[in-house]
């Protein structure tokens, strides 16, 4: 079975995203906030689609700054064309920025729920934000370092993202 680790080698979108993004540890808020985002609107796509459009999703969502976020127009998002114009996944993306905005830190709250199974980070993820099932929760969790299985381990990438603090580890 081919995995992304095969996949990613020299490819122009997948290769830059697996080598210094994918399964290392995210810190700040709003960086948290767009893998949710982005994670939300690949639901029913590729990851191709959703690194192409990367840079329209920060354009459109404020850079991902999750106080602007909250304060933003469905309609003027949906008018976008650079990005997904779903208006569930829109919506979305306003309401947990709401939440996220009263919640305080992102990236504390994760942390403070640490080490949980991936069927306790779902439940979690369903109770306090919206269009959040399993599958996106896990990829976002993985993407983030919180769940392992971004890298598989003969790839050089694995331990990179060990060394970074990934936290699959201690879960």
């Amino acid at each position: 079975m081919t995995s992304y680790c095969d996949i990613a080698i020299d490819h122009p979108f997948h290769g830059p995203y697996h080598d210094k993004e994918y399964g290392f540890p995210v810190l700040d808020d709003n960086a948290l906030f767009e893998r949710l985002v982005l994670e939300i609107n690949q639901a029913g796509l590729s990851w191709l689609t959703i690194l192409k459009k990367r840079d329209a999703f920060r354009e459109a969502y404020a850079g991902f700054d999750i106080a602007k976020v909250a304060r933003l127009s469905p309609e003027k998002l949906l008018q976008h064309d650079g990005i997904i114009r779903n208006r569930l996944k829109v919506n979305a993306a306003i309401e947990n920025a709401k939440r996220l905005k009263k919640m305080g830190s992102f990236a504390q709250w994760l942390e403070e729920h640490h080490p949980l199974t991936k069927d306790e980070w779902v439940k979690l993820f369903k109770k306090t934000f919206v269009f959040t099932g399993g599958e996106i929760t896990g990829s976002f969790l993985m993407s983030i370092g919180y769940l392992p299985g971004a890298h598989d381990e003969h790839c050089p990438v694995y331990r990179k993202a060990l060394r970074a603090g990934a936290r699959w580890k201690s879960a």
